[in-house]
């Protein structure tokens, strides 16, 4: 047996090649603006929340603060978005979209819709999917 059968055959690997498939589909569409697809995930966070702390937004996006820090970092010094220390307890950090970061939602969008017709699966079978990999997910 061919050790990339073996691999196909996984369902890890295939949700794993899926999701860079997927975000690859997004490189084009985020280069032009400079960001990465993780920054536009914190990006649609805040334009759906709108100012939410450094903490709920890790839990949202299921990255722990090692990872999200830098992409705060990053964002805060393009000038899309700043954090700033709670005025009752300096442990919270409040992260909210700058002027520059709220015009780049008129600018980018949802990505989503653009995306799909890249994705060859029915609108029905992309809602299953999304239930299913909800359900995986835990």
């Amino acid at each position: 047996m061919r050790e990339s059968a073996a691999l196909d055959e996984m369902i890890c690997f295939q949700l794993y090649a899926a999701s860079r498939s997927m975000t690859a589909l997004y490189r084009p569409l985020l280069d032009p603006h400079g960001l990465t697809y993780p920054q536009y995930l914190v990006l649609r966070v805040l334009w759906h929340d709108g100012p939410t702390t450094v903490r709920d937004l890790g839990r949202t996006l299921r990255l722990d603060s090692g990872t999200l820090s830098p992409l705060l970092k990053r964002l805060e010094s393009q000038g899309r978005l700043r954090r700033d220390r709670g005025t009752d307890d300096e442990r919270t950090v409040l992260v909210s979209l700058t002027g520059s970061g709220q015009r780049l939602r008129d600018e980018i969008g949802d990505l989503t819709a653009s995306l799909l017709c890249h994705v060859n699966l029915t609108l029905d079978e992309l809602t299953q999917l999304h239930q299913l990999l909800a359900r995986a997910r835990g």
